[in-house]
């Protein structure tokens, strides 16, 4: 649908008097559907000149412009009320190229890589690298309906292999580009490379409209998973077992291993997988860990951990999350990148708050992703220092009043403090987090915030895109509607 979001409350508009404008998918309550955030007008783009005719006609009416794929979008900035879309979901131009060469690079320069449409999903770039034995780096999402061309890379993109092939702005190989004066760009290291850089991190929705990226992308092997599970039976010992996984983690990470998993008041479970590793070799490289928890037998922990083999990074994939998933949950959410010396020394005060707000955490940083230059792209440069990311959620139902979403998001604002409050240099990840970050130009960009406006301001001379937290909105009112 061209309006929807994946979190529905981005879908509504809450008036200053508490009124709620929204339409809402649970019909049973008896309230009128309205037109809340959906966007009223747009345009369905499936070429370039598509938007850039697009592009100029919100020029000449002085529209509020958004820009939209599929609506993976924790911070709202694919919708806004009364705006006008550009939607990109059906630019699914796909293809695999044994041979590529950027434009302006050396002949000798080639690489294997697939060139994604703007709106091409993972599952369809999984699927097509698969059919040439190749893998790559992307975004994990039950059923794989993420895009792979929009706004995932241009906040950064982790990943279950960016331990070992790093993250998704270190795999991008060129970009086309439509910019706010109409011109249509290739970019890359070689042409344009100041806009190439912004656009590897430093934001969607914020230079210009992507209309296909290139990946590199690395031949198909098998893979390891080690599955973790553990049952506790009480608070303090929770909490310590929280602490103790994630001081853990910089040798998973280190290591190659990626996954995901997540904490509750009285249990944890997580996988994670690594690539080209024998059974042997994985049971050493994780027994540290797999001989903590046994250790904490004694305290009345039960934990089960196992290696499991497969014969594709794919058919890992497809096992895991090859169905679809359940979306439509109203939620925000906050994000941490969890620093070595944050682990090494503060690892005990953050499992207090991952206990109390019944965090998840992605094994997606440290390995290749610490190797990297952190100015080689505009992403944060605190993902370089980072060894796992952490989330806290929260959650509410259709229906629910301006006052009980007030309560709720107070207690999303407590565990953001608390978290600044233990690790001020840590960050967030700009895809998976809140808008009420602290600080959010250095919490989001780091030192690359200065350099990224001056990118901003050289290729978007119209200011036509801007979005919540994002590169220039402090110009703007928070509406986003009137500039300073």
């Amino acid at each position: 649908m061209p309006g929807s979001m994946e979190a529905p409350n981005f879908e509504t508009f809450m008036f200053k008097n508490g009124t709620i404008d929204a339409c809402y998918l649970n019909t049973a309550l008896g309230i009128p559907c309205e037109q809340g955030s959906v966007p009223a007008i747009g345009v369905d783009a499936r070429t370039p000149q598509d938007i850039q005719a697009a592009i100029n006609f919100a020029l000449q009416y002085d529209l509020k412009l958004v820009v939209k794929n599929t609506g993976h979008d924790f911070l709202g900035r694919s919708t806004a009320r009364g705006s006008f879309v550009i939607w990109t979901h059906n630019m699914k131009n796909i293809t695999f190229d044994a041979q590529f060469t950027p434009q302006g690079a050396p002949a000798n320069e080639t690489y294997q890589a697939i060139i994604v449409g703007a709106g091409i999903q993972w599952y369809e770039a999984y699927d097509t690298v698969n059919q040439h034995g190749r893998m790559m780096v992307g975004a994990a999402s039950y059923g794989g309906s993420v895009g792979a061309g929009g706004g995932w890379l241009q906040g950064g993109g982790h990943s279950a292999l960016s331990p070992t092939y790093g993250l998704g702005v270190d795999n991008a190989l060129e970009m086309t580009v439509v910019t706010s004066t109409g011109a249509y760009l290739t970019v890359n290291n070689y042409q344009n490379p100041d806009l190439f850089w912004a656009l590897r991190g430093g934001g969607g929705g914020t230079y210009g409209i992507v209309t296909s990226v290139t990946y590199r992308t690395y031949e198909q092997l098998p893979v390891v998973m080690y599955s973790v599970q553990a049952n506790v039976t009480n608070a303090t010992i929770m909490k310590e077992l929280i602490g103790g996984v994630i001081h853990l983690q910089p040798n998973l990470t280190d290591a190659g291993w990626g996954g995901y998993g997540s904490f509750g008041t009285n249990n944890m479970s997580f996988f994670c997988i690594n690539v080209n590793m024998s059974t042997a070799a994985a049971n050493a490289s994780t027994q540290l860990l797999t001989n903590y928890l046994l250790g904490l037998e004694a305290e009345g922990v039960s934990s089960t951990a196992g290696i499991y083999s497969f014969n594709s990074w794919y058919e890992w994939y497809t096992y895991i999350f090859g169905s679809a998933g359940e979306n439509g949950n109203n939620l925000m959410l906050t994000s941490r990148l969890l620093s070595r010396d944050t682990l090494a020394s503060r690892y005990s005060d953050v499992a207090e708050i991952l206990y109390d707000c019944q965090a998840f955490f992605s094994m997606v940083a440290g390995g290749k992703v610490s190797e990297a230059d952190p100015d080689s792209a505009g992403v944060n440069p605190a993902w370089r220092n980072a060894v796992v990311e952490s989330n806290c959620i929260v959650y509410w139902q259709d229906g629910a009043t301006a006052e009980e979403i007030s309560g709720i998001t107070d207690q999303l604002k407590t565990w953001i403090k608390e978290m600044h409050d233990v690790t001020p240099q840590d960050g967030a990840y700009y895809n998976e987090a809140s808008l009420y970050e602290i600080d959010w130009q250095y919490t989001f960009f780091g030192s690359h915030y200065a350099k990224l406006k001056e990118i901003k301001d050289k290729y978007d001379p119209y200011r036509l895109f801007v979005v919540a937290e994002g590169v220039g909105s402090e110009e703007w009112n928070e509406e986003l509607t009137c500039r300073w």
